[in-house]
């Protein structure tokens, strides 16, 4: 689940490059930017410190530094190895009040990930580098988390996402990733892609509802998984049931790409559990600090240990959804809503996450809405508006886009968002 709304401010979007698809309409308004470094060229834009930019990815060569880290749960402190690489200063071409970052690596052995932002704001600040995530793929020698406390004149971080402060509006902004292992041992760990959202949106409530372009009467075959058929499953990982929205809507998109962990993976869950992937999902995307599975970074991450490509995004409306539905990528959608507000749907939620597998012949979106009670009754439709709505103006538009590099991602418009 999630967990928050914001209310940045807005600037009006720039004229797309020759070429490249305009905004849909009804979208203006919403500054979106999403920048992503998977390549040696665009490693080469930043600067590195004991690391290798090759072709699978950014890799601890050699330790340029050490750090200390202790473990939340038992107080230990472990001493590690480091290597940093610091991306170039970036600017949106907009006061960015929102930036989220993402990212796929492999973490072996007792090595994790820490990334961080820092920017310049439209008071002339420069901000201190704030933590959003220590991430390892497993957790018997690492327990991944975001870090709580975050907080001063320039912004705050939510688990997830950096949010400027009134004022504080980021006019560039630049990622800084730390690799690092146990002193002594030779694990390493790669970066394999690094990117971020930065956003300025209006507020809920401000747009016109988006009429169906393209997909109509196209819905992808997604796997059905209910979250409610773990309900009281592993309390360590945050008991099952309605927490587990965010891990078993990446499940069911994994499954649709053929990909998820194998039988030797999930053989510690309990005999009888349903769908013992979801419990797999959930232990490997559960923050400690959040308590919880919903960290949205930590899910695409999860998706990339399985060699996916997977980053987290906004969209401008269902237009822009429609696009990937079309390209036959299905989207992974935050929202939160009352029960009665939305069509198709009967129940209260501060946030929730399904996967948008398509839309009817009318272009009302169709879901596999984990929140079920059976995987039989996962697939619903919902009204189109009315879920336009409640996912742009609580969110503001998050999908986690996953999908395997062989299946391209549809043209993106002038002002690049994915």
């Amino acid at each position: 689940m999630n967990r928050r709304e914001a209310l940045p401010t807005t600037i009006d979007q720039d004229a797309p490059p020759a070429g490249q698809p305009a905004a849909e309409p009804g979208s203006a308004g919403r500054d979106i930017v999403f920048r992503r470094w998977d390549s040696p060229q665009r490693w080469a834009e930043g600067t590195g410190s004991g690391v290798f930019a090759g072709t699978g990815g950014l890799t601890l060569a050699t330790a340029t530094a050490t750090a200390s880290h202790t473990d939340p749960v038992t107080g230990l402190t472990a001493d590690y190895e480091t290597a940093t690489w610091t991306g170039p200063a970036t600017a949106a071409g907009f006061a960015a009040t929102e930036v989220i970052p993402s990212w796929t690596a492999d973490t072996p052995g007792g090595s994790f990930v820490r990334v961080e932002l820092s920017g310049t704001t439209a008071a002339g600040t420069t901000t201190t580098w704030f933590r959003l995530g220590d991430w390892a793929a497993d957790d018997t020698a690492f327990r991944r988390t975001s870090v709580r406390g975050q907080a001063d004149e320039d912004g705050t971080v939510h688990a997830d996402t950096y949010t400027a402060a009134d004022g504080r509006a980021l006019t560039s902004w630049r990622l800084r990733a730390t690799l690092l292992r146990p002193v002594g041992s030779t694990d390493t760990p790669v970066l394999r892609t690094l990117g971020a959202v930065a956003s300025a949106l209006p507020a809920p409530g401000s747009l016109a509802p988006s009429v169906p372009l393209a997909a109509q009467g196209l819905v992808l075959d997604v796997p059905p998984y209910s979250q409610q058929l773990h309900r009281g499953e592993h309390p360590q990982w945050d008991n099952g049931g309605e927490a587990w929205c965010s891990p078993a809507s990446t499940s069911m998109v994994l499954a649709y790409w053929g990909a998820g962990p194998a039988p030797a993976d999930y053989a510690w869950v309990a005999p009888g559990h349903a769908d013992p992937w979801v419990d797999f999902a959930a232990r490997h995307t559960y923050d400690l600090a959040f308590s919880g599975c919903g960290n949205w970074p930590f899910n695409t991450a999860y998706a990339g240990r399985f060699g996916l490509r997977a980053f987290v995004t906004r969209l401008r409306s269902l237009n822009e959804a429609e696009r990937f539905i079309a390209a036959g990528i299905p989207l992974i959608a935050s929202a939160s809503y009352r029960k009665g507000q939305i069509p198709g749907l009967d129940y209260d939620t501060r946030g929730h996450l399904v996967a948008l597998v398509g839309f009817t012949a009318d272009g009302d979106p169709v879901l596999n809405d984990p929140n079920s009670p059976d995987n039989a009754a996962v697939r619903k439709t919902v009204g189109r508006a009315a879920w336009e709505a409640a996912w742009l103006d609580s969110s503001r538009g998050v999908v986690y886009v996953i999908h395997p590099a062989s299946v391209p991602l549809p043209a993106p418009p002038g002002q690049a968002n994915w």
